[in-house]
């Protein structure tokens, strides 16, 4: 090589410098299994191979020739480049090239240079070259269609594996590069980097080109790329909100490409947001009679047997599949808790988006979140065994009366809120309840869209004496009535006492007595100076 280098420098690649170097060049190409140009430019390569940046004008100039000879030769440059003999750099427009350490370390020491073999691989070795890949792809030390290259014949080499065979089977992904490529970078930051939320700072690395970065980008916001489309990636979730800003791998893919790998492949499972019906201890409600029947209605409706058979009837009569449900009235009446008892006896989860505590998000990026919502809870009710509860809770902010849009850009965020969340509740395909504590102010176009509508009342004395049995046991069947009669209570008012009572007793020992309880009850009032009860009442 050595040789070949002093005959080549200022050589312009002539016939003069070929016949002189063969005897030279025949050793080079049998011991590397290189043509004879690709040989040249490799000899070239090492005589430069402390730098890091090498460029096609100084390997021109040093042959003394003009760039565009040595650019008509590229070809046997991206031959080294698929050997692994070289890395090419792509920086704003322009390539450089390195020889690779362990390249010149086997050159050294008088042996071809052969790359780690792609076959026969378990699972983690697998991983392991497309974490090489894909930090080679970051470096921009290999390009986006060699990318493609490498990680197609690494799942063609290895196609026993239980990954490879599921990412071949999802066929019209494995025969899109594009949508392959992100597919593999999902699985990649999720195994090799315990990455579960990918945002689109780490895909903008991937792609060379400015447009297809943005186009992806677009897809993924969309909701139309084809990832989303078949369930295999989804928006992540955050306490509730969906940020179409962040996706991961749905459960349900994970199962099936990570079957042989020994990772939490359930770690969605426990997001936050989503409740799960299993997890929901199961307590007694106390209802007056008219509620108790509407509820109990609607919890056979949506007993899964029950529940598929009105959907197909629904949907043979051209009517929409979907329930949606208003639970309303004061508060502590247990409007929330019934649609906790209602999951867990028919065997639901709840996808919980509590309007009270994200409100502050939706200025800006409002009318994005809460389409990525529904976006969400679509895919949940498409991979979901069963399908889910969505949960508006306190949902009194969004489905007001429309405010006059003249009072500011509040107004109108708000309103366009409520247009996106009346335009999907038309378009439902599965189960939405909304709980709130001022109907008076409830939108008319709202009230048509709720197939049911429940009114949770005050409890009557007689549920408020049950209520009071259930709760602190150590009541007489009188003295719940005395307390039940005597106060206007609503179930969580009385919750709130027994667990103070519950307290004190275990802070002093001391006994149960009707004049603490009635202590207890008064404190539970506000009044005013003039004698006027004021708050829950």
């Amino acid at each position: 090589m050595e040789r070949i280098i002093e005959l080549a420098e200022n050589s312009k690649l002539d016939d003069a410098f070929y016949e002189n170097a063969k005897a030279n060049l025949r050793v080079v190409t049998k011991t590397l299994a290189l043509s004879i140009n690709q040989a040249v430019f490799f000899s070239v390569f090492m005589e430069k191979c402390d730098d890091t940046r090498i460029y096609l004008h100084e390997i021109s100039k040093f042959l003394g020739c003009r760039n565009i000879k040595a650019i008509s030769m590229m070809s046997d440059v991206e031959e080294l480049e698929k050997c692994r003999l070289v890395r090419c750099r792509l920086e704003e427009g322009e390539r450089s090239y390195r020889v690779p350490y362990e390249v010149i370390n086997a050159i050294k020491q008088g042996v071809a240079y052969e790359p780690a073999s792609n076959k026969n691989l378990n699972t983690e070795q697998l991983f392991q070259h497309m974490e090489r890949l894909f930090d080679e792809r970051e470096n921009k030390e290999i390009s986006y269609s060699m990318l493609d290259i490498e990680l197609k014949s690494l799942i063609e080499e290895n196609g026993s594996l239980a990954f490879c065979r599921e990412i071949k089977a999802w066929d019209a992904i494995y025969d899109r590069s594009d949508d392959l490529l992100l597919l593999l970078l999902f699985c990649h930051r999720f195994v090799n980097l315990d990455d579960d939320r990918v945002g689109f700072g780490d895909l903008e690395d991937l792609y060379e080109e400015k447009w297809k970065f943005k186009f992806i980008k677009s897809s993924l916001q969309k909701g139309n790329n084809e990832l989303l489309k078949r369930n295999i990636v989804e928006y992540n979730n955050d306490n509730g909100l969906i940020d179409n800003e962040f996706y991961k791998i749905t459960d349900n893919a994970k199962e099936r490409l990570f079957s042989e790998l020994d990772i939490n492949i359930k770690q969605g499972k426990s997001e936050k947001g989503v409740i799960q019906h299993d997890s929901i201890a199961a307590k007694e409600l106390f209802y007056n009679e008219r509620e108790r029947t509407q509820i109990v209605r609607l919890a056979t409706l949506l007993q899964e047997d029950h529940f598929a058979t009105v959907q197909k009837r629904l949907e043979e009569n051209g009517m929409r599949k979907g329930f949606a449900c208003l639970f309303h009235g004061a508060p502590g009446t247990g409007k929330t808790e019934t649609v906790y008892q209602i999951a867990r006896s028919t065997g639901r989860d709840i996808m919980m988006v509590d309007i009270s505590e994200t409100k502050s998000c939706w200025f800006g990026e409002s009318e994005k979140r809460i389409k990525a919502i529904f976006e969400r809870y679509r895919a949940c009710v498409q991979t979901h065994p069963t399908t889910p509860i969505l949960l508006f809770n306190e949902a009194d902010g969004v489905i007001g009366k429309r405010k006059d849009t003249g009072i500011g850009s509040v107004a109108q965020t708000e309103n366009a809120i409520q247009n996106i969340i009346l335009q999907e509740m038309e378009n439902l395909d599965g189960i939405m309840i909304a709980t709130t504590n001022l109907t008076q102010n409830l939108d008319r176009a709202f009230e048509r869209r709720f197939l049911y509508k429940i009114e949770f009342e005050k409890p009557s004395a007689e549920a408020r004496q049950m209520i009071w049995l259930s709760m602190l046991p150590a009541l007489s069947t009188r003295e719940a009535e005395e307390l039940a009669v005597a106060y206007d209570f609503s179930g969580g008012q009385i919750e709130n006492i027994v667990r103070k009572r519950v307290v004190d007793g275990i802070l002093n020992g001391t006994g149960l007595s009707m004049e603490e309880m009635h202590d207890y009850c008064r404190g539970e009032l506000l009044y005013k100076k003039e004698g006027k009860k004021i708050g829950f009442i």
